[in-house]
């Protein structure tokens, strides 16, 4: 590009600024609006350096280094409530008009047709370099805006898990952008900011020892809703805790994650990843106090230890299933796939094992939950 192009095409482009700005209002509906305030001020200063420079630099061989300006006004862009579409178009169609100026010069009809192309080229590639940066601007303060809000999410989340006043919680859900629910549940889950995403009306937050989600809710769960909270899990495992007030969250979330050890060992309903706490509360009451359990499978069960292993593990087969049946020999049979003359049989054993323990209700209550206790010894 010979180096008097720039200073002659100049004065030729004056009032190119406000052709480029008219154009872009025209066309892009988010900049129809009056060129008053930082908007106005923004917009003019990034046509006119931008134009200033791109003549600037025609003819040299200098490279384009500074791209502060169109960063900054990326960012703006995106402060304003911009798309990333509307900042893209309004770089075409500035570029657009801009070429259009160019070819009607009278500087341009004087170059050579290879001199033309080459003006064309030195345009676009100069207006790309200032799209990226504004593109990158953007994006900046998208993934600043992004991470901003997730902190404040998480901390709302932390909130939720703990007791916390009215006024408390109405401030955290403010400033992370959660209306709060009428009732709400809790979800132990890994992913749970991911998970959130799929559910509306949720906010999530990557705990340790695992995420939680609060998911709101209108009133007890019905299958609907407990489809889309399995739609958003996967595969996932995870616990979903009571619905509750909002107020009350803490007490969904100390149930599900105290149920997540459990499920995540398997020992709650294996195969199934979305289980409810508030269905398993007896392994839950266990888990709560192990010293305790282990000591009533310890005197509970006493008389099955003494028991040869084989002998051992047919009487405690017997023993569940009888309980189980509530004392039905036939309906016990019937689950053992034996006669009911079989389990008359080893019932006199286990009463010879056992005394009057498997007459009495409290002593039938302690072998049955000695019984669910037991595998949680292995």
């Amino acid at each position: 590009m010979p180096t008097w192009v720039g200073a002659a095409l100049r004065p030729e482009l004056a009032d190119a600024t406000d052709g480029i700005i008219s154009a872009v209002r025209a066309e892009v509906p988010e900049y129809a609006r009056p060129l008053t305030g930082r908007f106005g001020a923004r917009i003019t200063e990034g046509v006119s350096v931008a134009l200033g420079q791109f003549l600037d630099l025609l003819g040299r061989d200098d490279p384009l280094e500074d791209t502060t300006v169109y960063r900054a006004l990326g960012q703006l862009e995106h402060r304003e409530g911009r798309t990333l579409a509307a900042l893209q178009s309004a770089y075409q169609i500035g570029t657009r008009t801009l070429w259009q100026r160019l070819a009607a010069s009278t500087t341009a009809r004087q170059l050579p047709p290879e001199v033309i192309f080459s003006l064309a080229e030195a345009l676009f590639g100069y207006v790309e370099q200032l799209s990226a940066a504004s593109v990158a601007g953007w994006a900046d303060e998208e993934a600043s805006r992004a991470g901003s809000l997730q902190a404040r999410r998480h901390a709302l989340v932390e909130l939720l898990a703990r007791p916390a006043t009215p006024a408390e919680l109405e401030r955290a859900a403010a400033a992370a952008g959660w209306t709060v629910p009428p009732r709400v549940a809790a979800l132990a889950v890994e992913d749970a900011v991911a998970v959130a995403a799929r559910l509306p009306g949720a906010v999530g937050a990557d705990l340790d020892p695992v995420g939680v989600v609060v998911v709101a809710a209108r009133g007890e769960p019905d299958a609907a809703w407990l489809e889309r909270v399995r739609g958003a899990t996967g595969e996932r495992r995870a616990v979903l805790g009571p619905v509750v007030e909002p107020a009350q969250a803490h007490r969904s979330v100390e149930l599900a994650q105290a149920a997540w050890p459990l499920h995540a060992a398997g020992r709650l309903d294996a195969g199934v990843p979305l289980v409810r706490a508030d269905e398993h509360l007896l392994p839950l009451l266990l888990a709560a106090a192990p010293e305790l359990a282990s000591a009533l499978v310890e005197r509970a069960l006493a008389p099955l230890r003494a028991l040869p292993p084989g002998a051992a593990a047919r009487a405690e087969e017997t023993l569940r299933a009888w309980l189980d049946a509530h004392g039905d020999v036939t309906a016990t049979a019937a689950a053992l796939h034996v006669h009911p003359q079989t389990v008359r049989y080893r019932l006199a054993g286990l009463r010879e094992a056992f005394g009057g323990a498997l007459d009495d209700p409290a002593a039938r209550l302690e072998l049955a939950v000695a019984l669910r206790a037991a595998p949680l010894e292995r």
